[in-house]
């Protein structure tokens, strides 16, 4: 019997996520090689905002696209939510040093049960949480719930690398060098559950026909970096 308490740690969920919350951003940064800031502006300009609307960032984690959504727009008011409390601890300290804390809320919540009313938000952004959540179907009908009709929503979540000359070293990369370089240097085997995950989570077509089964008009389907990450964008479905 192990009585270790990591040892009952669900993989993807909030308590996997503490034990990596103090270097999540820097780790993020050397295994994407910078460019995970740059799919994270992607997805903003997805949204078509406008000054003094109102965004939901999920599984925010430490708030970086949370911060995104609010420098982007003027008075734009942002909650991101998170089930990780140590994520959003350190979000919180970034939102202070930036002066964003009067404009971005951060708050623990889960993707499958949102505490919002129905048609509350003008955009919905995810960033690399829906593959983790267990019931992603009922997770996308909260979001298309809470959305108003018209708004925009914008998944992104990465998957296998596929085409081009470049796919087969992407491939390696995520396969390889992203689950042996997170773990050395964070010290925790949570990287190796991130490669496995990737190759778990559906092809782009397959989930962009789970996001419409689901209350969602999928108006586009962006493969990014030779296919290591896709932007999913939606509107909630008009009944």
């Amino acid at each position: 019997m192990n009585n270790d308490p990591a040892h009952d740690v669900r993989p993807g969920s909030g308590a996997m996520f503490d034990q990596i919350a103090h270097r999540y951003d820097t780790l993020n940064r050397l295994l994407s090689l910078g460019i995970d800031q740059h799919w994270r502006r992607q997805a903003v300009r997805s949204l078509n905002l406008r000054p003094g609307q109102r965004a939901l960032d999920l599984a925010t984690g430490t708030a970086d696209l949370a911060m995104m959504l609010a420098k982007s727009q003027e008075d734009l008011l942002v909650v991101g939510s998170d089930p990780s409390r140590k994520m959003l601890d350190f979000g919180q300290q970034k939102l202070l040093a930036e002066s964003l804390a009067d404009r971005v809320s951060l708050e623990l919540g889960d993707a499958q049960q949102l505490r919002f009313e129905s048609n509350h938000f003008d955009g919905i952004t995810m960033a690399f949480g829906i593959r983790n959540v267990p019931d992603r179907a009922k997770a996308l009908r909260e979001i298309a719930r809470v959305t108003k009709p018209g708004g925009r929503i914008a998944i992104l979540e990465l998957s296998e690398p596929r085409g081009g000359l470049l796919g087969p070293i992407a491939k390696f990369h995520v396969h390889h060098v992203v689950p042996r370089l997170g773990a050395l240097l964070s010290g925790a085997s949570e990287y190796k559950y991130l490669q496995r995950s990737i190759a778990a989570f559906p092809a782009p077509e397959v989930f962009a026909q789970l996001m419409r089964d689901n209350g969602h008009d999928v108006l586009e389907v962006r493969p990014m970096t030779f296919g290591a990450v896709c932007l999913f964008v939606s509107t909630p479905t008009v009944h």
